[in-house]
């Protein structure tokens, strides 16, 4: 069914449905923003037909949420990256995994944390040899930040958010929620760590969905080393299906932690974190263990 098939003219659900035609449509943007671009990567993801999977594609050129660029001249070969209008639909898509991880996988209740052995932590480990797409974060300083070309190795811990006192409140009912205390000390964590990640040419960045000027204020009340990173338009939530969850009418991300190679491959994961406060040394010996592994096998 087309837009112009649906009598309600003014919903914009209606018509919002009449470009995301069905669930197929709605897995192929998916994978596009996960660095599935090309046709034979997106066939082999999701077992479509080639026939189904062209016609998908075809139609989401047409509406502007995918550009077919070229790729390679001889021969000729595209892939499909999204537009600025199909970026927009990543939070839509960060609001329907939040709504099936919580209300069908789960009990309805909502959780700052990821438990053990949910299909949240597998989602997470499953990023391990999973290479980042070109997902740009601005840093609380201001400065942009492409995390597909960090140059060095890195380690992005994700967290719920933390505030100011003098600046910001926490959320309302924030101290009820499982999981989300304890931000402040995990940051701290890393910036008493500080020295050792750099001595293994290792760069941390903190990510939270807060907007770069409250992560300012908190960077500068706990005189952080590093970069805090916003993901404030859920880029890379929605790339990586990052688990979240929403409280003060904010998306937020779940703690957990990737650690990079300067490829941008992920070859590490933390998740879920069930000590802050011991978060950034048990990385640090991931990153040891990752180091010791990479000269055994030279």
């Amino acid at each position: 069914m087309r837009r112009e098939d649906l009598s309600d003219e003014d919903c914009g659900i209606a018509q919002s449905l009449g470009v995301l035609r069905d669930w197929w449509t709605f897995l192929i943007v998916r994978d596009v923003a996960g660095g599935a671009t090309r046709f034979d990567a997106l066939q082999a993801e999701l077992g479509i037909s080639r026939r189904a999977l062209s016609e998908r594609l075809t139609g989401l050129v047409d509406d502007g949420v995918l550009d077919r660029v070229a790729y390679s001249q001889r021969p000729l070969r595209h892939e499909y990256v999204l537009t600025a209008k199909g970026e927009a639909l990543l939070p839509v898509l960060v609001a329907l995994q939040d709504w099936g991880a919580r209300h069908v996988l789960g009990d309805g209740s909502v959780s700052a944390g990821i438990t053990l052995g949910s299909a949240e932590a597998r989602r997470v480990g499953d990023l391990v040899g999973q290479a980042l797409p070109a997902v740009i974060l601005t840093g609380h300083d201001g400065i942009p930040v492409d995390l597909s070309s960090l140059g060095s190795c890195a380690v992005l811990f994700c967290m719920p958010g933390a505030w100011a006192p003098a600046a910001q409140g926490y959320p309302p009912g924030w101290g009820e929620i499982p999981g989300a205390a304890g931000c402040t000390v995990e940051a701290k964590a890393y910036a008493a760590a500080q020295t050792a990640f750099v001595e293994r040419g290792v760069v941390v960045h903190g990510v939270s969905t807060q907007r770069p000027d409250q992560q300012a204020a908190f960077a500068g009340h706990a005189d952080l080393p590093y970069v805090l990173l916003s993901d404030e338009d859920l880029r890379l939530a929605g790339s990586l299906r990052l688990p979240t969850f929403r409280s003060g009418g904010v998306d937020r991300l779940k703690r957990c932690t990737l650690v990079l190679d300067p490829a941008g491959v992920v070859r590490a994961v933390q998740a879920p974190v069930t000590d802050p406060a011991a978060s950034a040394l048990e990385v640090l010996a991931i990153v040891d263990d990752l180091v010791e592994g990479a000269m055994a096998r030279r």
